[in-house]
């Protein structure tokens, strides 16, 4: 999957149309966390440092799609980017496809960087219209795709685009690069031992990463409340804990299969469990083998904690997607944070270690390891698609490095 790269681009001169993901949480108005924005600052830089106009385009929430909203609107990451970059930053309009930006985009000179309005507010993006897509491609000479959370979908500034930009060069930014280089070609031959950490809340969201990675890996580790459901399949009491029933056959195949073939799927064997889904409220009892009625499973328990510790410890290439508790809060973080502190110790001692985006990347970054980790990963239905073998038709139509 190795692709041409925004550097092998002579941009001087050129208008560089480059996808961004600059779809930030925001409160009251303002940018609560700007990691993603900072994630595409090297790319962007590149592009002007060389000469080139660099025109950014996002979505950023779930508008309507029947114009503008202020609530979802892109100047507060505009404003917030020409603060990073210390240049001004245009934002010529609220319709990335008006007149007013399509005139911004010609007035610009080399160096100059500018943002389009949020194209979610055109139901044409999700929708993946040729349309709405072509008065995009006019405004670039050069596609750069630089936005991994977003990789996994085929909206049209994604694939439509790009799709009518052959000839001209479409390339990855650096950040796209780096997260292929990490969750395709590292666990495409992985170092091993080869670790998977998987958690979250439903088994179904994970089943097809689970499928993809029992031919792959060493070790699965499950955690979450994800584990009930193969915790129920193997015939043990699990309290009120969340359980998908119509999930259960598959459980068990999955348990089967791992059982006769090189892989070792681990599930919790002890359990921190609480007669309430609350930080503060209900009794908080550890339960070994089976969970009692009327107790409800929020971390792995202590034995597991420190069983999971040493595999990972172990491991020559670590992937982690899903936390293994309510790490928001206090009494049930203890799981999750034994999974971030394990993998920062493999890290240091020469492992891989890759964090999927979502739920994991904000519990790193919450304990503060993120930086002590190979790669912490900006998308995570993006990463979790790659876990699950895809391919992505937004990558595969860039040009072949």
């Amino acid at each position: 999957m190795a692709k041409k790269n925004i550097a092998a681009v002579d941009v001087a001169g050129k208008r560089v149309l480059i996808r961004v993901d600059f779809n930030v949480p925001m409160q009251d108005g303002k940018i609560t966390d700007d990691r993603r924005i900072r994630a595409a600052l090297p790319t962007i830089q590149s592009v002007i440092e060389r000469g080139g106009r660099a025109i950014c385009m996002s979505h950023l929430g779930r508008p309507g799609g029947e114009g503008y909203e202020e609530a979802f609107s892109l100047r507060p990451a505009a404003d917030r980017l020409g603060e990073l970059l210390g240049k001004p930053v245009a934002f010529p309009s609220h319709d990335c496809t008006d007149d007013s930006a399509a005139s911004a985009v010609e007035a610009m000179n080399d160096g100059d960087v500018l943002v389009l309005e949020n194209l979610r507010f055109h139901k044409g993006e999700k929708k993946g219209d040729s349309s709405f897509a072509a008065r995009l491609a006019a405004l670039g000479d050069v596609y750069v795709n630089d936005a991994f959370g977003t990789c996994h979908r085929e909206d049209a500034s994604m694939v439509a685009v790009p799709g009518l930009m052959a000839g001209k060069p479409r390339v990855v930014g650096f950040l796209v690069e780096k997260e292929i280089k990490y969750l395709d070609e590292k666990l495409s031959e992985p170092a091993r031992p080869f670790v998977v950490v998987l958690g979250g809340a439903k088994v179904s969201d994970k089943l097809p990463a689970i499928t993809n990675l029992l031919e792959k890996a060493d070790h699965i580790l499950i955690g979450g409340a994800m584990a009930y459901t193969f915790i129920k399949a193997l015939g043990h009491e699990v309290g009120e804990s969340r359980v998908e029933k119509e999930h259960l056959a598959e459980a068990k195949r999955i348990i089967d299969y791992a059982a006769n073939h090189h892989v070792e799927l681990h599930l919790p064997t002890d359990h921190v469990c609480s007669t309430e889904f609350s930080e503060d409220v209900g009794d908080i009892e550890v339960f070994v083998d089976h969970i009692k009625p009327g107790f409800m499973g929020l971390d792995i328990g202590p034995q597991t904690q420190a069983h999971y510790a040493v595999l990972i410890r172990r491991g020559k290439t670590i992937v982690w997607n899903g936390p293994m508790g309510v790490f928001e809060w206090m009494p049930f973080r203890v799981g999750t944070k034994g999974v971030a502190e394990s993998m920062a110790a493999a890290t240091g001692e020469g492992a891989t270690t890759i964090v999927g985006g979502g739920d994991s990347a904000a519990a790193v970054d919450q304990f503060g390891l993120a930086d002590k980790m190979s790669h912490v990963s900006t998308g995570g239905g993006a990463s979790l698609a790659m876990l699950e073998g895809k391919k992505f038709k937004a990558v595969e139509l860039l040009d072949e490095a």
